[in-house]
């Protein structure tokens, strides 16, 4: 009897343990179609339900923490990527090394946060984010002693307590926006990835005194019961682009995973109201086309894609609009705007003028704001700075370039929402008295000794010599008056590699020091070795029937001379050869007579007349086939007047 209700009991303990597994593996599955149908809220509940059952694992600790930072709720991603470092740090990815970092600087742990982007920087390969961050590790310092120009004003007219975001200016006088806020309606549409109602198109208009008048909402045929956000208007106020779900002609379309994918509509004015909005042309169901912003003259429509050749998780795009009201193909902006991040919230201003949100450049936490010119020949992105830059999501950004005022959105503390509309006024800010130096010295980067003949160049971003010295007796050098602004420091020595670092200045006061160590040309001489090979020296030319040292030719001998005064024992021989034209005997006289030429150049520069000897070979070793009587182009006869440095002695 005992062993029969063992053995009972036994098998029902495994059927429940059965039960209970297979009830797990259930939950698990739902959670993950959730989360893959970008329904994160309910997705981390189950999640969460689920490491709490003990069921915890990389995949749920990462699923987790990623619906929290793609819902921008910064502090609690954070925790859970915490945990995966804490628990399962074999298999943490670059990626999450990346999103830990952005979630430590929304909550102002920078030290961490910089901990986190060098281990992405170690192991991200060829991430364009890691080598934005080692070329400004100090981007958070420098950002804090950064005076900004930028007066903000909470608008609390027209932000609710849901989320508002994405303003766009409309007739002159008002600001269009999206907005999820409780218009009163008995029941609303929940969207899944953030739990709150979809969101609707509203208006609002800047009175003189500046106060923005209640929000009423701007078109009935334009709002439908899905999202519709992120508007652009023709200048004459006529055609409006914008952002919705994938929901034309009342038909409600998702991708092959069953994901609804954003889409870009146009739709134009009529007497009384908007017409019936179209599909752009390039939309897709497989990808998300969104965010549009038109140029001034209506002629280059920008947006957001993740559609195929995206460099990141998102891009910024853009197509020509042709008269017809047909498009070009879209094309990428590459790099630097766009990196492995997101970018996304693109605006043109009035002057061409690039605005856009990104969290793969160097920022405070979350999306920041950058500005940049994408038509100008060196495309250069730079950050915003604060109080317009935070830790929190800052996006959206517009501006009217000849008052100086905009709008942009932010989720950061203390606004009524989720999101919210902050207003900002540029302001005149007095040049500041500028006493940062960049200071340093050039040395040899194997016996660090000073290179006592180097140059040193200032330059900006986009390779415009700003100044140039040569270093002293000591190797060292210096350029005064560089505040807050990024230089590039280019120091050259003829029998060295250039060598050149971006440095970022402050406004501070202070001696930036900038050390640079040069790699020498010459790693191994041996003898036999010509040095115009090793040096990857221009040919020395001579003109025709003359033995004359050439302005071009005495350049390429001075790197001659360097080479012979840093290896003091090196003996050369110099040797001159010339074409087939003319005597062979008068050839070979006129070689001899350019080697002493060189020769004697080179004493006359310092060189001990025991350490160069000269020799002329005349036209006995022609390097093509231009001999006597050929037919050659003066260019080909050239290629054999030509000189040699042979290592004759160490």
């Amino acid at each position: 009897m005992m062993n029969k209700l063992t053995t009972r009991l036994t098998a029902l303990i495994f059927l429940l343990g059965l039960g209970f597994s297979w009830a797990q593996s259930a939950k698990l599955a739902k959670a993950n179609r959730k989360f893959e149908n970008l329904a994160y809220i309910d997705a981390i509940e189950i999640y969460k339900e689920l490491a709490a059952e003990g069921e915890a694992s990389y995949d749920i600790y990462t699923k987790i923490a990623d619906s929290y930072y793609f819902n921008s709720k910064y502090a609690d991603a954070s925790k859970w990527y915490k945990k995966i470092l804490e628990n399962y740090k074999e298999s943490i990815t670059a990626e999450q090394y990346f999103r830990y970092a952005q979630t430590l600087r929304a909550i102002d742990e920078y030290d961490l946060a910089d901990e986190m982007m060098n281990t992405f920087s170690e192991i991200s390969g060829q991430d364009y984010r890691a080598e934005l961050f080692k070329d400004k590790p100090d981007y958070i310092r420098v950002e804090g002693y950064r005076k900004s120009d930028y007066k903000i004003d909470a608008i609390r007219q027209i932000n609710s307590r849901y989320s508002d975001f994405g303003p766009t200016f409309y007739k002159g006088d008002q600001v269009v926006f999206a907005s999820s806020r409780d218009t009163g309606v008995f029941s609303r549409r929940i969207h899944k990835w953030n739990n709150q109602p979809f969101l609707d198109f509203y208006r609002s208009r800047i009175k003189e005194d500046g106060i923005m008048t209640p929000p009423v909402r701007f078109s009935k045929q334009l709002n439908t019961k899905f999202h519709e956000s992120t508007s652009t208007f023709s200048a004459d106020g006529n055609t409006v682009y914008f952002t919705r779900n994938n929901f034309t002609e009342k038909k409600y379309k998702s991708s092959k995973n069953g994901i609804n994918k954003l889409k870009i509509y146009r739709s134009k004015k009529g007497k009384d109201e908007w017409g019936e909005a179209e599909e752009l042309p390039f939309n897709d169901d497989e990808f998300a086309t969104a965010h549009p912003t038109l140029s001034r003259d209506g002629k280059k429509l920008y947006f957001v894609s993740d559609r195929p050749g995206t460099i990141g998780l998102s891009d910024i795009w853009v197509v020509d609009v042709i008269e017809d009201g047909s498009f070009s193909e879209p094309e990428n902006l590459g790099r630097p705007i766009n990196t492995e991040g997101r970018e996304s919230f693109p605006f043109i201003s009035d002057t061409g003028i690039l605005y856009f949100a990104s969290d793969g450049h160097p920022g405070l936490g979350g999306f920041d704001i950058f500005v940049s010119a994408p038509s100008s020949e060196q495309v250069t992105v730079l950050n915003v700075g604060a109080p317009i830059n935070s830790p929190s999501d800052d996006f959206a950004f517009i501006v009217k370039d000849s008052s100086k005022t905009g709008f942009f959105s932010s989720s950061r503390k203390r606004g009524m929402g989720s999101d919210d509309i902050y207003k900002f006024t540029q302001e005149e800010l007095p040049e500041p008295t500028c006493d940062v130096v960049i200071a340093g010295t050039i040395t040899d980067v194997n016996t660090g000794d000073a290179l006592l003949d180097a140059t040193v160049q200032l330059l900006s971003l986009d390779n415009k010599v700003l100044a140039e010295t040569e270093v002293n007796g000591q190797g060292k050098y210096s350029f005064d008056g560089v505040c807050s602004t990024r230089y590039i420091v280019r120091a050259n020595e003829l029998l060295y590699y250039d060598k050149e670092v971006v440095v970022t200045t402050t406004p501070k006061s202070s001696t930036m020091t900038q050390d640079l160590a040069l790699e020498l040309r010459l790693t191994e001489v041996n003898l036999g070795d010509d040095l115009a090979k090793l040096l990857d020296l221009k040919p020395i030319y001579f003109d025709y029937d003359k033995s004359d040292i050439r302005p071009d030719a005495a350049i390429e001998l001075t790197k001659i001379l360097s080479a012979m005064k840093q290896i003091k024992t090196m003996v050369i021989s110099a040797r001159s050869h010339t074409d087939s034209r003319g005597r062979d005997s008068y050839n070979l006289s006129l070689s001899d007579r350019r080697a002493k030429a060189t020769v004697q150049y080179l004493i006359a520069k310092g060189i001990d007349p025991n350490r160069i000897s000269g020799q002329g070979f005349g036209e006995t070793q022609l390097v093509n086939n231009c001999g006597n009587g050929s037919e050659c182009s003066d260019e080909e006869h050239q290629l054999n007047r030509r000189s040699e440095f042979i290592v004759v002695s160490q």
